[in-house]
């Protein structure tokens, strides 16, 4: 329909026939090869791509448990801190890699080793935040390499009201054993 294509062109430019292809819209192909999914992507001018999940428990890397360690030393009592915090949603996958409290307050942590995209992080941060009522503030933590600080100086403005604290205000409020007045990033 974006393409102003009719179905039976779709066919043809997939190398398929009309009737076919109606079936592999409406998903009643069963089990279509990876041959015919690529070409019916084509015949639509899109890139097919293939990605990989993991499933079972989350992986963890060294880069990041390193990442969280160092957060965990800036603490000051009262603070403390659980690692992997799932989201109170049945069935929803999705977890904090931290969250933070002083008894009364919480703050969750979201490590990051290597930013690749800030805008995709971010709306990811904010949909946990939007599902998850016991959030508190969130701690972006990322690893401080040269790549992530060209990376957030060069879209640090754009993600101010996110995350309005800088990591100095941060590190203070952790090392005093509170937690931060409002969401924001630190560089560790």
């Amino acid at each position: 329909l974006t393409l102003g294509i009719s179905q039976g062109l779709a066919a043809s430019r997939a190398g398929m026939s009309e009737s076919a292809y109606a079936r592999f819209e409406r998903g009643d192909l069963g089990r279509p090869t990876l041959d015919r999914i690529c070409r019916a992507a084509r015949a639509l001018g899109l890139v097919p791509s293939l990605s990989f999940y993991p499933t079972g428990e989350p992986i963890r890397d060294a880069a990041q448990l390193a990442l969280l360690a160092r957060l965990e030393a800036l603490l000051g009592p009262p603070l403390r801190m659980r690692r992997e915090v799932p989201l109170p949603i049945k069935g929803d996958l999705r977890a904090w890699d931290g969250r933070l409290t002083d008894g009364t307050r919480a703050a969750s942590i979201e490590g990051e080793s290597k930013l690749y995209d800030a805008q995709a992080l971010a709306r990811r941060i904010g949909l946990k935040s939007r599902d998850d009522p016991g959030a508190g503030v969130v701690i972006l933590v990322v690893n401080q390499t040269a790549h992530n600080r060209r990376l957030l100086a060069a879209c640090r403005e754009v993600l101010r009201e996110q995350f309005p604290l800088d990591g100095g205000a941060i590190a203070r409020a952790l090392r005093g054993g509170a937690i931060p007045s409002a969401s924001g990033i630190i560089l560790l």
